[in-house]
């Protein structure tokens, strides 16, 4: 089976979880905030198997990086625990990110053009994060109208934000991979790689998001 075969094979069951998740918040039980919780462990976890399997040498220089990032997942944990009691953001973050990770993709690879950091990320273009910003902001718009059946002007500018503030997760995660001589953090989603490659968009997103709420 092809990766983007498994790519879509994997994103639909993702998002049956979402959905199921969304009825459960429905009938009362906060889901959304436990399912984020595990997700993040799992990425930390990760990262720690990751790091256990690289050489010490490399370990040690890249210590400060390695240590930047853990951080910055525990940061996501601390997020996540207190975003995730209102699921309705936790939500819309979820549409504007998925919306932007998509057009990246798709028109990245449809429309090609210069890259954005070669030997961080080579399959990343300007292309593509122009258009992830557009899908990411089109989402979010889209969640209003749909939602309140208005336009609120405040979600075209957190469309942007999040979108772009998504992208910078991704390549900071990309980052720390070349420095750990890692095509993938792991193999967990088929088509994905692991569970940092898949939700690195919210490394950066939930932390800024929890320190608006404050």
């Amino acid at each position: 089976m092809s990766d983007t075969k498994q790519r879509i094979i994997v994103s639909a069951i993702m998002a049956l979880v979402v959905i199921l998740a969304a009825v459960c918040e429905y009938f009362g039980f906060n889901a959304v905030r436990y399912l984020g919780i595990l997700v993040v462990l799992a990425m930390i976890a990760e990262l720690g198997i990751c790091v256990a399997h690289t050489s010490r040498d490399v370990i040690k220089k890249n210590m400060i990086p390695l240590g930047l990032f853990g951080l910055l997942l525990i940061a996501m944990l601390a997020s996540v625990y207190v975003v995730g009691t209102r699921p309705w953001i936790m939500l819309l973050l979820l549409l504007i990110i998925c919306a932007a990770d998509i057009g990246a993709w798709f028109f990245g690879r449809w429309l090609g053009g210069d890259k954005m950091w070669e030997r961080i990320s080579p399959s990343k273009t300007w292309s593509g994060q122009i258009a992830g910003i557009l899908c990411g902001t089109f989402a979010a718009i889209m969640y209003g109208l749909l939602g309140a059946d208005m336009f609120m002007p405040q979600l075209m500018w957190i469309g942007i934000s999040v979108s772009l503030l998504s992208q910078y997760g991704d390549l900071t995660a990309s980052w720390i991979k070349r420095k750990i001589g890692l095509k993938d953090f792991g193999r967990i989603l088929p088509g994905h790689g692991g569970m940092l490659d898949r939700f690195d968009g919210w490394i950066y997103v939930l932390p800024i998001i929890w320190f608006v709420m404050m």
